[in-house]
């Protein structure tokens, strides 16, 4: 019987014969991938694994009791619920903000562009503590508003509308910034489509540009708010560290360790902590499904 090589093989229309292309990491020697891999979890053990477990073991430390009566202190209860009302006030007015800019961004072209995208990047490069200098600015004793907003009664600095302005501040660019990109890689032709086949801006919204970015728009709503509630500089500059009323968790912390109450301290750290790996499991569950949603189906 003789052999036939592929070359005189009649070609079929249905199957494509394609390089095996093997990526370049798996071309290294095995001593080589491992000790990366030995010295990426060393690094993490010791600069994320460690100081976590410390915080869990140094709050548990005198036990379950002492750990729940710190947490229910009343000062610790203000500040947790001082933490979660200027998360649930800035983040979703961070979210209209951010929405808003990435469509003007990413859908027109107009003069001053470039300084839009500078600006909405600025509380990235500006201290937190510049930030809440800025406020002190503009709404203190001495500042710009300051006369007018003593003589209409209105408090803003050392109270829950100084922290919120402070913490929407840091916090901004997180969710236009995630959107932008996304946004622009999207293109408009399928909101002109829709606005083609006669859908109102609004439909064309909700129907088609929202679909398309809600797995980004909550990748940005989850960072948003993890920087929101873990916020200290800025927050310490205008909050007045009035215990029981302007303190937010990052500053009772502060507070409880500078007294000394180790315990108290590491129980409301914990709480932030905790926090933490609830956003970390959920960016982890939106960048999966981002991902998936990115892959193109299968034949």
């Amino acid at each position: 019987m003789t052999a036939l090589t592929s070359a005189a093989l009649p070609a079929s229309p249905t199957r494509r014969f394609e390089p095996v292309i093997t990526p370049a990491a798996t071309l290294e020697p095995l001593w080589v991938r491992v000790i990366l891999v030995t010295l990426a979890f060393a690094f993490l053990t010791l600069f994320l694994f460690v100081p976590l477990a410390a915080v869990f073991a140094e709050a548990l430390k005198k036990g379950w009791e002492v750990y729940l009566k710190a947490v229910i202190e009343p000062d610790a209860l203000s500040a947790i619920r001082l933490t979660l009302i200027t998360a649930a006030i800035a983040v979703p007015l961070n979210l209209v903000f951010g929405v808003a800019a990435a469509w003007t961004i990413a859908k027109f072209e107009f003069r001053g562009k470039s300084i839009l995208l500078t600006l909405i990047d600025l509380p990235f490069s500006v201290s937190p503590v510049i930030s809440g200098l800025i406020y002190v600015l503009l709404f203190g004793a001495q500042g710009w508003f300051g006369e007018w907003l003593r003589a209409h009664d209105i408090k803003i600095l050392f109270a829950v509308p100084g922290i919120v302005l402070a913490t929407i501040f840091v916090t901004f660019p997180f969710i236009a910034r995630e959107l932008i990109p996304l946004m622009q890689a999207q293109g408009s032709e399928e909101e002109e489509a829709a606005l083609v086949l006669g859908a109102s801006g609004w439909q064309t919204f909700w129907r088609v540009t929202l679909p398309n970015i809600k797995w980004g728009l909550l990748y940005g709503v989850i960072l948003c708010n993890a920087r929101a509630m873990g916020e200290f500089g800025a927050v310490s500059v205008v909050s007045g560290h009035i215990r029981g009323e302007t303190n937010t968790m990052p500053l009772q912390v502060e507070i409880l360790y500078n007294e000394y109450n180790f315990t108290a301290a590491f129980a409301v750290a914990s709480l932030l902590t905790l926090l933490a790996l609830l956003t970390l499991a959920l960016k982890s569950t939106v960048e999966w499904r981002t991902n998936e949603s990115r892959q193109p189906p299968h034949e």
